[in-house]
């Protein structure tokens, strides 16, 4: 995906591979092999500063300014199936504006995935929680108004 893909563009693609896996066990291996994909976070990344309150696992986030005012984000989870959670939703809106990340629906994109009714209420809270913190992060990269 390139910084240049809307939101709603890269819902759309991710939505399309997750309705070609034909059960919730083909589902939950692709989250994790996503989760795979994560570029490890560093110890001092790790820190208490950058954990995602709100999480039955552990889970750090890390927001990075980058290119043409875009945000980067990158985490990292101690379980197999959350750290799979925090691939999709980085690969959601890293590399976008801050407005547009800022105003993330994060329940929606959850839905729009199946993901909604297929999760523990834990996951699912630990899922509101990141989505939050990414909101959170973008709103304070918004230039004042």
């Amino acid at each position: 995906m390139t910084a240049t893909d809307t939101l709603q563009a890269r819902l759309d693609e991710l939505a399309e591979t997750f309705e070609l896996l034909e059960d919730w066990e083909e589902r939950y291996r692709h989250v994790i092999d996503l989760g795979r994909s994560l570029a490890p976070l560093s110890d001092a990344e790790r820190s208490e500063a950058n954990r995602v309150r709100g999480c039955a696992s552990q889970v750090w986030l890390v927001t990075a300014d980058g290119p043409d005012g875009t945000l980067v984000f990158r985490g990292d989870s101690d379980a197999h199936i959350v750290r799979g959670l925090v691939a999709i939703l980085l690969n959601l809106v890293s590399g976008l504006q801050p407005g547009e990340v800022a105003g993330f629906d994060a329940a929606g994109a959850l839905d729009r995935l199946g993901l909604s009714g297929n999760l523990s209420s834990q996951r699912t809270n630990g899922l509101a929680a990141m989505a939050d913190r990414i909101r959170r992060d973008a709103r304070a990269r918004l230039p004042a108004a």
